[in-house]
């Protein structure tokens, strides 16, 4: 529960930051992804320094992965600006269908009639919440529907490429480094690239110290970085000690709700009655496949102990 809450300030945070601050969104998803980088990184070389050594073989992948990462945070953070704190964590959490339908298409892995059913909950529910059947929605925030959809697909690579991680060996403190580390790097060049073409880049050098001497707002930037980002993973991981991982990740699904509510509370954010319809059909589709995996992998964990016996 304290995962799920920390893990929901997320986008009220870069909501805040770009409301309060005017602060361009890329700028500020290469500042997040260097303070969890800079901070994770003095964590582990005081307690955990054997982390920080990678294999030769795993450097291309972790680049590649970082890379995915600085795409996914910079079309998020775009997203909470263009959209707002609640829908922009509900449409990410629309990876669920897209994540399904990758891991079927380039992982060759089952897609039954359950995953069917969260996919059509989770993409349906996309569609309604960033009112993608509304024309003059269209014309409004194109780019707020854009973002927000390709932010919850870009989200679903980058669970595919966490599951891949696992499979490698590879820490998640040491993944989780590396990953926001590269990403720091890519959203940096994202920021100097000439031309105005990639919106909520830095249009000058200069631009990447938006915030200049407000102390302030760069401790609300840092704790973006360490709270949400750091604790939230941490907390999720211990949760992981003491709970199955089917049970974890359903009490942490409840995030989108409570940015919801907080979201409402802070900056008086409303859904209309077709968002909160596909806000429930996103949920209902993450929660019944989470329920349905959770019974299949305790099946199979089942069958493989009556083998060995």
């Amino acid at each position: 529960m304290l995962s799920a809450v920390i893990l929901s300030t997320t986008a009220i945070f870069i909501r805040y930051l770009t409301q309060t601050y005017q602060l361009p969104a890329i700028v500020l998803a290469f500042w997040r992804d260097l303070f969890v980088a800079l901070t994770l990184f003095l964590v582990l070389k005081f307690i955990r320094p054997s982390l920080l050594k990678i294999k030769l073989q795993d450097l291309s992948y972790l680049v590649i992965y970082g890379f995915v990462l600085a795409i996914f945070n910079a079309l998020w953070t775009l997203s909470v600006a263009l959209n707002g704190a609640a829908i922009s964590t509900v449409l990410a959490y629309c990876s669920g269908g897209f994540t399904a339908l990758l891991g079927w298409w380039f992982l060759n892995e089952r897609l039954d009639w359950s995953k069917l059913v969260a996919v059509t909950l989770s993409l349906t529910g996309c569609v309604l919440v960033s009112d993608a059947l509304d024309l003059a929605a269209w014309t409004a925030n194109f780019a707020g529907i854009l973002t927000g959809i390709l932010s919850g697909l870009l989200y679903a690579i980058y669970s595919l490429m966490g599951r891949s991680a696992s499979q490698r060996s590879l820490n998640p403190w040491t993944t989780l480094l590396y990953t926001f580390g590269f990403a720091a790097v890519f959203l940096f060049f994202f920021n100097i690239i000439p031309g105005d073409f990639v919106p909520g880049k830095a249009v000058q050098p200069g631009d990447m110290f938006w915030l200049g001497n407000s102390l302030a707002g760069w401790g609300v930037l840092f704790l973006l970085a360490a709270g949400p980002t750091l604790v939230g993973f941490g907390t999720y991981n211990v949760s992981l000690s003491y709970l199955p991982s089917s049970v974890a990740n359903l009490i942490v699904s409840l995030e989108p709700a409570i940015t919801a509510a907080m979201a409402y509370i802070i900056f008086g954010e409303r859904l209309n009655g077709t968002q909160i319809i596909g806000s429930l059909m996103v949920l209902t589709g993450v929660i019944f496949l989470r329920i349905y995996e959770g019974k299949l992998l305790r099946h199979s964990s089942s069958e493989k102990e009556l083998s060995l016996a």
